[in-house]
């Protein structure tokens, strides 16, 4: 099976060493990305370990198509035990970064430690360099940038930051890469944030050889030569059919339409569009450069999700104060659903649903933790008591726009996913928007969401882009990587056994798999899935199911 190459970079920022291993048992059989992060993650990081903490260790990985010159292909992952959910996370990112990164030499990189003093660190094919910056204490993602390629010539497609948010130790903090693409869920941001980082650069000319099927060349024509929508209008383009066929959470969940969706929604996104956006090496180009003439405003986005959290859910009605939300975020380093969940949670408490001044100001504090923003800055599931507000989140992560009181399959995904309310963890969404699946109901439902879990799990082991779905489909994923669909199946299978085991050591069961909503059969579809997957009736991975994998990654 294809998988990446090279070594792991171990970088210790309190000792400010460095060192190398061999981990090539465990990119065979975790292929790269989120599956031998995971495992790393697993083996190295303490059950017991405090996300904010020293002995927390913070995974940068690639896949081997990070090597191609393939559409789709334009992404990396992040691991680390999640200061939001307490359990471990992956998320990944776009832009520019990850050929940057492999050409390192080194597929995973792995921060441990913690330095007393605020640190950048740069890292080459040649070694390590850490640089103590004060001057950068509290400066924002471009400012980081601008610093770092003034002082290093090093744009931010080199760069993983950790913004005010990060610094501040925001559990929903983002890490930011090429200024607007975020490794955004998790509170992964207010990991690296605690660890005394504010950014990592990395260059090089050493990436190692990885033969990639020439299948690689006909899924990057035909991303070329699509007319998909995609392309105008990115996520948005759904904004308006989601709204009227199933449900677009309004003012933080009491409703579930929302009156002013033209004016937030693709269209309206699509009409402040001024130039084509797109990740590295790829040719669908769905990204979303926005600008607003009167203004002068200009973001990258937002996105459906952002649409979602600060437009609906925070009832604003204007894509500009959405795009000025959308900005903000990104600048000081924020997860635009938590963020934007969290703060519409705070709008609800103080009925001043629509105010988007209140809640621009509201990002601002939180990134800085400044009065109420401390509060806030802690999430939903930390604060909805003192607020007076139900808690819409599921394992302390808020939820996305994609209700699973509309399509019950993304209900029982967001029960059961080990990352609490991730709407990227499966891909059933999918199916019950097409009618490939009733969106009602659950009856049958468990066995094919263990397959979406697994595939979801091995596209972002890949890594593989989640956009990708049309034009790299079970076949072309068999003929990339050069094994039988289950097979890749099974990778992500052990990437999502090992993620629940993990969890479990730090006390999570069964009773963590919950939503505050009732689903039709709910309890009976949650025992045929731990069936389905070979679990335990309370949760829990059977003990001895992991035995003898200890050293498939290298683990210490």
């Amino acid at each position: 099976m294809l998988s990446a190459r090279g070594s792991l970079l171990t970088i210790d920022v309190g000792e400010r060493e460095a060192h190398t291993e061999d981990i090539d048992d465990g990119l065979a059989s975790f292929v790269g990305g989120r599956g031998v992060a995971t495992k790393l993650a697993h083996d190295r990081v303490p059950f017991d370990a405090d996300p904010l903490g020293p002995e927390n260790r913070l995974y940068f990985s690639s896949g081997p198509l990070q090597q191609s010159r393939m559409s789709f292909t334009g992404r990396m992952n992040a691991t680390a035990v999640s200061p939001l959910s307490d359990g471990i996370r992956s998320t990944n990112a776009g832009g520019f970064l990850s050929r940057n990164f492999v050409a390192t030499g080194h597929p995973v990189v792995e921060i441990v430690g913690e330095s007393d003093d605020l640190l950048a660190v740069h890292v080459d094919d040649e070694g390590v360099e850490f640089e103590e910056v004060p001057e950068l204490v509290g400066a924002t993602v471009p400012e980081t940038s601008e610093y770092v390629d003034g002082v290093h010539d090093l744009g931010s497609e080199h760069l993983v930051t950790a913004g005010p948010a990060g610094e501040n130790e925001v559990r929903y903090a983002s890490i930011m890469t090429s200024d607007t693409r975020a490794f955004g869920r998790g509170g992964l941001g207010a990991v690296m944030g605690a660890k005394g980082v504010k950014c990592v650069s990395f260059d090089g000319d050493s990436a190692p050889d990885v033969a990639i099927p020439d299948v690689q060349m006909e899924i990057h024509r035909d991303a070329a030569q699509s007319d998909d929508s995609m392309k105008r209008q990115g996520t948005t383009g759904s904004t308006e059919f989601i709204n009227d066929e199933f449900s677009l959470p309004t003012r933080y969940f009491a409703e579930m339409s929302f009156e002013h969706v033209a004016d937030i929604g693709g269209d309206a996104v699509e009409a402040k569009k001024y130039k084509r956006g797109t990740c590295s090496q790829c040719a669908f180009g769905c990204k979303l450069p926005t600008r607003d003439e009167e203004t002068g405003l200009e973001t990258e986005g937002p996105e459906f999700e952002t649409v979602f959290s600060f437009g609906s859910c925070a009832g604003v009605g204007d894509i500009v104060d959405v795009m000025k939300s959308n900005d903000l975020c990104d600048r000081l380093g924020l997860d635009t659903i938590s963020a934007g969940v969290t703060i519409s949670a705070y709008l609800a408490s103080e009925d001043e649903f629509g105010n988007a001044d209140l809640v621009h100001d509201l990002v601002e504090k939180i990134a800085r933790r400044e009065g109420v923003g401390d509060l806030l800055a802690e999430g939903v599931d930390r604060c909805h008591d003192e607020l007076g507000v139900e808690n819409w989140s599921s394992k302390g992560l808020e939820f996305a726009a994609h209700d699973g009181r509309a399509i019950n399959g993304q209900g029982l995904s967001y029960a059961t996913s080990n990352s609490g309310a991730d709407h990227m963890y499966s891909e059933i969404l999918g199916d019950e928007y097409s009618g490939e699946l009733d969106p009602v109901g659950l009856d049958g439902k468990a066995s094919h969401l263990v397959a979406s879990e697994n595939a979801a799990a091995f596209k972002d082991s890949g890594v593989v882009c989640a956009f990708s779905s049309s034009y790299v489909g079970e076949e072309r994923l068999e003929a990339l990587f050069d094994a039988p669909y289950e097979d890749l199946l099974a990778v992500g299978d052990r990437v999502v056994e090992l993620e629940r085991h993990f969890n479990n050591q730090r006390g999570f069961d069964r009773s963590d798999d919950d939503l505050p909503y009732d689903l039709p059969d709910f309890e009976r579809a949650l025992d045929d899935y731990y069936e389905a997957r070979g679990w335990n009736a309370d949760g829990t991975v059977p003990e001895g199911r992991i035995a003898g994998d200890a050293d498939a990654a290298g683990a210490d």
